[in-house]
């Protein structure tokens, strides 16, 4: 979901990059293929008509129950940089009280721009994004089962008590902030390279914001598109030529460029499965290709 997961900050680099890399334009170091066709939300999409959602999707949506891989591409830009954040996890589907239950969770995220600038997020901090439980709208659109997961603001590297309506604060010393990636440095900690003699930290909070529709496009895979909202606030750096200010990026209006892939597993699965397996489910890493 957004996921999540990695964090949409290489355009607080760019100009420096410009300067040391001696580039502002090309593919990021780390990236490997043009996305896929699976990569996008299903190719055929059903037409807008659709059943009203049932009163007890539990039952309309039993063959979701169970855990499913998750593998969600959000694409970013703005005037200087595009950036694609991809992020690995878990949905884990259960019947409560007549509705379908998601609690998704995440392992490991990875980030490909088109500068020449390498960022990372550990993978403790991509694991501190903990969305709380929500009950998922199950439908059918012209015979395909549809799931929509509604946006569930989560707070992380700060505590909010309010985090669907309390704003994110502006203050990097706000006393709500907290080192949930436990590097002992505050909020979550990207790394950041430029050059091999141009390297440092960023210190972030962020709130969450995401949402996904998706259809089982096979009896195991559900396909679709994320929406992201996400906002973020700067704490600190290692360097102040890192510490820029403007850290909120904008989702890629073409949703085709942000697609989420869920695959049925075991219940036994965890992130040290997913990773090893992550070849054998999911497409290649895609590159920034607009």
């Amino acid at each position: 979901m957004r996921r999540l997961a990695a964090v949409p900050l290489l355009a607080l680099v760019t100009a420096c990059g410009a300067d040391a890399a001696g580039s502002t334009s090309g593919s990021g170091p780390l990236a490997t293929s043009s996305p896929p066709e699976a990569t996008s939300a299903p190719s055929t999409q059903p037409s807008p008509s659709t059943v009203p959602p049932t009163t007890d999707s539990a039952s309309f949506g039993e063959e979701l129950l169970g855990r499913w891989a998750h593998y969600d591409v959000v694409a970013y830009e703005d005037g200087l940089l595009k950036t694609l954040i991809i992020s690995y996890g878990f949905n884990d589907f259960t019947a409560v009280d007549g509705q379908i239950v998601d609690q998704a969770s995440f392992c490991f995220s990875e980030q490909r721009t088109d500068q020449p600038i390498e960022t990372s997020l550990s993978d403790a901090a991509t694991q501190a994004i903990t969305p709380p439980s929500t009950p998922v709208e199950v439908d059918e659109v012209d015979g395909t089962l549809r799931i929509r997961r509604a946006a569930t603001p989560t707070p992380v590297g700060i505590r909010l008590d309010d985090p669907a309506n309390e704003p994110l604060p502006t203050d990097p010393g706000d006393p709500r902030i907290v080192d949930d990636d436990g590097d002992g440095k505050p909020g979550l900690t990207v790394s950041i390279r430029v050059t091999d003699d141009l390297t440092g930290e960023l210190y972030i909070a962020r709130r969450e914001i995401f949402a996904y529709e998706a259809f089982l496009t096979e009896p195991d895979v559900l396909t679709g598109t994320v929406t992201d909202d996400s906002e973020q606030l700067v704490i600190g750096a290692s360097d102040p030529i890192f510490a820029m200010s403007d850290a909120n990026w904008v989702q890629y209006p073409d949703l085709a460029k942000s697609p989420i892939i869920l695959k049925r597993v075991d219940a036994g699965w965890d992130c040290d499965r997913l990773a090893a397996e992550r070849d054998a489910l999911f497409p290649p890493t895609p590159d920034v290709d607009w």
